[in-house]
This record gives structure tokens, C-alpha cells and sequence, in this order.
């Protein structure tokens, strides 16, 4: 038998109007449920794709720096450090884009976990309040995850790969003789003023943009090892991610 609610307005009095009718049944619920998790299943797989697509971008526009600037001796090491800072832009669109799919990827896992997992292998300590989270963030959606917490992520997972790979080749521009002037004798430089003269850039000195580019790393390094309370999902494999 189909279940009816009466609307009524914030004054308490009924509007004779009629909310629409709501699942009775168990079989009513499982089919209900079942159309559901395939719906944020379908949104969480298509913010899956968007940060995809970043991760995508960044590795292009990684590889492409890389060949600009390591193919001809005339190239600036600069463009390695615009590299660094695309790559950074683009790891914050992908955090932002990682955060609205940690929130469906959440309800995923909390059918799955509690309800699917149940189905397939009935436990005796199973939380009756498993739905609880889920329907208050269908009533008020918020985001989980912070934007730092989002970065770090990403940049575990990714970016700190495209960031080391970066800069092996920033310090092997600036190191090496025949990467800086064509047809120079040496291989290697053989002082550290040669370096921090290579590594000038424009009104800056060498030795102000080597410190900059350590203080920038040592960020990258400490978001990279530094692990916060995570939950369940992220302790064996991070699953979803």
C-alpha cells in the first residue's frame, strides 16, 4: 500500500495538497535504493572524469615544458619554473574538482559499505544508523574535505611525480654547460657560482631564486608525507581515489 503525506505550511495547517508517495515496501525500498546508488555512482564518475582530465592537462603541459627547455641550449631555465607554476594552478582546480567528488564518492561508499556489503555478507555488528549521514547531506549538502586536504590528495597521488620530474630538470639546466650555451666544452659546471649565475632570473639573483625554489618544495614535500585522520576508505589502498 502506497503511503501519502499531508503537505502542511510552516503555520501547521494542512495545504490539502499531497506529498508524493513513498516506498512501503521492502521490495519498494531495494528498488528505490537501487536507482539511487546508480545516480551518485553516475555523478561521482563524472567528477571522476573532470579531475581526470586535469591530471591530464598537467601531465601535457609537463612534458611539453620539458621539451622546450631541454631541447635547445638557447631555452631559459625559466620556463621550467613557469612549468612549476602551471602545474600548481592546476593542482587547485583539481583539488576544488576533488572535493564536489568526495562528497557523492562518500555516499557511494556508505552503500556499499553498509548496505551492499550487508546484502553479500551479513554481519552481526552492522550500524543501524548507516543512513543517517547520507540523508543529511541529501538535506543539506556540504563539502567533507578542506581545500588543504583536497591538495594533499592530489599531490600524494599525482602531482608530486610531475613536481620531482620538474625539478631534476631545473637543475639540470642549470648545472649543465652545453644545456646553457651551445657547443660549450663542459658537461658539468664546476663551481656553485656558475650555478646561481645560471640561475638568475631577470632583476633576481641566482641565490634568490635557488632558496625560493627549496622554501617552494619543502611546502610540496611537507604536503606530500603529511597524512591526516583519515577515514576507513583511505587507511588500505584509499579506494575511489
Amino acid at each position: 500500500m502506497d503511503t501519502e503525506l499531508t503537505v502542511t505550511s510552516p503555520t501547521g495547517d494542512a495545504t490539502g495538497r499531497k506529498a508524493p508517495s513513498l516506498p512501503a515496501t521492502s521490495a519498494e525500498i531495494t528498488n528505490t535504493l537501487t536507482h539511487y546508488y546508480r545516480g551518485e555512482l553516475a555523478r561521482m564518475t563524472s567528477w571522476r572524469d573532470r579531475i581526470d582530465r586535469t591530471s591530464n592537462w598537467a601531465i601535457t603541459v609537463s612534458a611539453a615544458l620539458l621539451s622546450v627547455s631541454l631541447s635547445t641550449p638557447s631555452s631559459h631555465h625559466g620556463v621550467l619554473l613557469f612549468g612549476m607554476m602551471l602545474i600548481t594552478l592546476l593542482l587547485m582546480i583539481e583539488a576544488r574538482r576533488y572535493r564536489f567528488f568526495d562528497v557523492y564518492r562518500s555516499r557511494v561508499r556508505q552503500l556499499e559499505r553498509h548496505y551492499f556489503a550487508q546484502i553479500l555478507s551479513p554481519q552481526s555488528e552492522l550500524n543501524l544508523d548507516w543512513a543517517l549521514p547520507i540523508a543529511t547531506s541529501l538535506r543539506s549538502p556540504r563539502l567533507l574535505l578542506s581545500h588543504a586536504e583536497a591538495v594533499q590528495r592530489r599531490l600524494r597521488r599525482n602531482y608530486c611525480w610531475m613536481y620531482a620530474i620538474l625539478l631534476l630538470a631545473w637543475v639540470l639546466k642549470i648545472s649543465t654547460p652545453k644545456l646553457q650555451t651551445a657547443d660549450a666544452p663542459q658537461e658539468l659546471a664546476h663551481s656553485w657560482s656558475y650555478i646561481a649565475d645560471n640561475a638568475s632570473l631577470g632583476p633576481l639573483p641566482g641565490l634568490a631564486v635557488i632558496v625560493l625554489v627549496a622554501i617552494f618544495y619543502a611546502v610540496v614535500l611537507y604536503g606530500t608525507f603529511h597524512r591526516g585522520a583519515d577515514d576507513g576508505d583511505f587507511v588500505h589502498g584509499e579506494a575511489h581515489v
